[in-house]
């Protein structure tokens, strides 16, 4: 076995295998970095295995580590990837809560969906300095999601291309290829068997502004975390579009109307309370009551379709919506990865009485949303 292969195999077993294997000879990586440099920053966390007593009569460097000394020194040891991980390992599995309870150590940490998550649902213990950090972070993963979606969901919903109208604007996705080539073929260059093209064309877009109403309803319970994410961030793009007035709703045993807040998305995340039972016919009761203009209406529920009441009560408050014009569409996940898990039979009975129901990614709940539109 290689001197490399064992000094990994010591860093996988840990300082408390150090009688029966010790590091050999080339233990540094250079740039002042050791085996046991790596060894102290995951002995921090994984000694947890061995109980709090054992952890701390090691007798080790590691036990001179705190949080925010610890997130420090992995960042300057481990590439980026696996930062992540041993953060992610930090909260999920060992509970060091203390990561999001100090402004330090949590200044540090990565910003990305899953420590947006893990805010959301341990922010019941953050105040003052530490709650204003959780929020700038809250801000500034809610800003990057947005930036990712902004561009499908508008080219989705402002209009769809007019092919014949042309457009001053030059964009490739909007090229007109086939009026390209028959305005120019008079200019064809028959010796050297070229198209010279002295126009180009593009097409225009046909800008919709009959307003559409949208009423968005999130279940909010724990396994929908990242729907609930997504729902949010999209629902503050719809509000800024000019043919869609949106309504947000967050519900479980309760109904919430977030409205209010659509233009703030750190406001919207922060009022969600993760948990709790889910009563899909009271929050599809409420929806009723934001229906003005039933065939300028879409009813977006978000949900794995787990009743805690009535299936019965369910299947008749959306009998209603449909029945009264509007659109429900039933989206059975809406993270970036659109993982469907959710109660089928539920779902196939919605689908009989004329629900859309199933699981897309924002971009394509836009594309489906712009289809139903302009249809």
């Amino acid at each position: 076995m290689s001197t490399s292969q064992l000094n990994r195999w010591r860093l996988i077993l840990g300082g408390y295998a150090k009688n029966q294997l010790d590091f050999t000879k080339g233990a540094d990586f250079g740039n002042g970095i050791s085996c046991m440099d790596l060894e102290e920053a995951l002995d921090f966390l994984y000694n947890r295995e061995q109980g709090e007593d054992v952890r701390r009569q090691g007798g080790t460097e590691a036990s001179r580590l705190t949080a925010a000394t610890w997130i420090t020194r992995i960042r300057k040891l481990f590439p980026k990837e696996t930062v992540e991980i041993l953060e992610r390992h930090a909260l999920d599995t060992y509970g060091m809560t203390e990561l999001l309870t100090d402004k330090e150590v949590l200044e540090k940490l990565e910003p990305n969906q899953e420590l947006l998550k893990t805010i959301l649902q341990l922010k019941h213990l953050m105040k003052g300095e530490v709650l204003d950090a959780a929020r700038r972070i809250v801000k500034k993963v809610a800003e990057e999601i947005a930036e990712k979606l902004n561009h499908d969901i508008r080219r989705s919903l402002l209009g769809r291309i007019d092919r014949n109208a042309s457009s001053p604007v030059p964009s490739i996705r909007n090229l007109d290829i086939q009026k390209t080539i028959r305005r120019n073929l008079k200019h064809y260059d028959t010796e050297n068997q070229r198209l010279m093209l002295e126009q180009v064309y593009f097409n225009s877009r046909t800008m919709r502004y009959s307003q559409w109403r949208v009423v968005i309803a999130v279940d909010e319970s724990g396994s929908m975390l990242d729907s609930v994410i997504h729902s949010a961030v999209m629902a503050g793009i719809f509000a800024r579009l000019p043919m869609l007035d949106t309504r947000l709703i967050i519900f479980d045993t309760q109904v919430v109307d977030l409205s209010s807040h659509l233009e703030d998305p750190v406001a919207t995340l922060m009022s969600i309370q993760l948990g709790g039972g889910t009563y899909i016919t009271g929050a599809l009761q409420y929806c009723e009551t934001l229906i003005d203009n039933p065939h300028k209406t879409m009813v977006v529920l978000v949900s794995d379709l787990c009743e805690g009441g009535s299936t019965q009560g369910l299947l008749s408050v959306s009998r209603g919506i449909i029945e009264s014009g509007a659109k429900l569409i039933c989206l059975t996940a809406l993270d970036m990865e659109a993982n469907p898990v959710y109660d089928r039979h539920t779902a196939q009975r919605l689908a009989d009485l004329g629900a859309h129901v199933g699981a897309m990614t924002p971009g394509a709940l836009g594309d489906f949303m712009g289809k139903l539109m302009n249809g």
